[in-house]
């Protein structure tokens, strides 16, 4: 890829939150197909563990047993969190 898109969508006006989250989502979901499929893991929010898992693709599974050997409580969860298996 020579580029990434960052999708955004801010709205002032609290009462307009679903929508502006609707908006975004749908757009997303429009553009995907068409992508390379992997993401900035710092640019995501609350997409869920298995767009993480997908982010990092095949070093995922590395990641998990570093974080089981140095983080098995999950100290460092406020990121996107690869949780310990244990």
């Amino acid at each position: 890829a020579n580029w990434v898109q960052m999708i955004i969508g801010a709205d002032p006006d609290p009462s307009n939150n679903d929508q502006i989250i609707s908006w975004t989502k749908d757009y997303w979901q429009g553009l995907h197909p068409y992508s390379a499929g992997g993401a900035y893991v710092n640019f995501l929010m609350d997409e869920g563990n298995e767009r993480v898992k997908t982010t990092y693709r095949n070093n995922f599974d590395r990641l998990v047993a570093v974080k089981n050997k140095y983080d098995p409580t999950n100290f460092f969860h406020l990121n996107q969190n690869i949780e310990p298996t244990g």
